[in-house]
């Protein structure tokens, strides 16, 4: 009797003594909830962003990246990039990939203005908010903030310099970008600051912004047409590209404006005997900061800006040093 009471004892405090592994091995709904509670403590207040931009190749969207990326950072959230490399499609996918990766809102530079709409309606459907940035989309109405550069008074800027330098007129090329509405805003600024005051366009292509698609353009239009005043382009890489076919051609008879202040072309401007004439500078730097604020306030419920238009500002040979060649000003 006293052995089998004994027996029944010990295997009681067995089973006392298994119970929390037991517990902790099957994993009960108490288990998971508790869990789940340290889980949303770990993330409570905390941000997913994305950000995909035209290309990665282009050290503006560098520089941009990392303004927006630093500003995220330091206030406890994260971002994620992906590089779509000029192809709009690629582009549409990437979108829908940061979907399910569970973004709270994006930093969308369209490759297309126009074909990137169908992502904006899947966003939209997602509850993923929306920052336009740098260049605009077409349909804006699924947009939550806009910010970028004031980029038709760009234009506007490189076409008054071209006037004090050439009050005659004179021949112009444009290399353009038709799916970028950044660049169509620069180039009209331009174009309607120089009507009127003796001005031809002899020749315009579509160059996707791109170095090596505006050398090639470039050097086609350099063969057909001997008299050129100057060139006005979309983006430094356009005139960094026709930079390049005009040194091949040694034409040495025109000047060459861009727009974004990159170091690459306010190297060349440092130059004595460059064609460079002059880029409209940009502040990748404080494009990324404001729009960082501006969607992390837009998710926090705060007061922000719907639209941000950035200062631009002429460089040419006689400013560049005040705004340094080896960085973005």
């Amino acid at each position: 009797m006293k052995k089998r009471v004994m027996s029944l004892w010990i295997a009681v405090i067995f089973c006392i003594l298994a119970l929390p592994g037991c517990k902790k091995n099957v994993g009960t709904s108490e288990d998971n909830a508790m869990r789940n509670d340290e889980e949303t403590e770990d993330i409570d207040g905390s941000y997913l962003f994305g950000f995909s931009c035209i290309t990665m190749e282009n050290p503006y969207y560098i520089t941009l990246e990392q303004s927006l990326r630093e500003t995220i950072e330091d206030r406890g959230h994260s971002l994620i990039t992906k590089d779509p490399r000029l192809d709009a499609d690629r582009q549409l996918e990437q979108l829908e990939e940061m979907i399910e990766e569970g973004v709270d809102a994006v930093f969308l530079c369209p490759v297309s203005w126009e074909k990137i709409t169908p992502a904006l309606e899947k966003l939209k459907e997602a509850d993923v908010r929306i920052i336009n940035v740098d260049t605009e989309v077409k349909a804006m109405d699924y947009v939550d903030a806009y910010v970028g550069s004031d980029n038709k008074n760009a234009g506007v800027i490189c076409a008054q310099d071209l006037i004090k330098m050439y009050p005659d007129g004179g021949k112009i090329v444009i290399l353009e970008s038709l799916s970028q509405n950044s660049v169509i805003d620069r180039i009209t600024g331009f174009e309607e600051a120089i009507a009127g005051q003796g001005f031809e366009i002899v020749a315009r292509a579509d160059v996707h912004g791109d170095l090596n698609d505006a050398r090639e353009a470039a050097s086609e239009i350099f063969k057909e047409n001997e008299e050129i005043t100057a060139v006005m382009c979309g983006n430094d890489p356009s005139a960094l590209g026709a930079l390049v076919a005009a040194n091949t051609a040694k034409r040495k008879d025109l000047i060459i404006y861009g727009v974004d202040g990159s170091p690459d072309l306010k190297k060349e401007l440092i130059k004595h005997d460059t064609l460079i004439r002059g880029t409209c500078g940009q502040s990748p730097i404080s494009t990324g900061k404001d729009a960082a604020k501006i969607g992390i306030a837009l998710l926090d419920g705060e007061d922000y800006e719907r639209e941000t238009y950035e200062e631009v500002f002429f460089i040419d040979a006689e400013n560049v040093k005040m705004y340094g060649a080896d960085g973005w000003q």
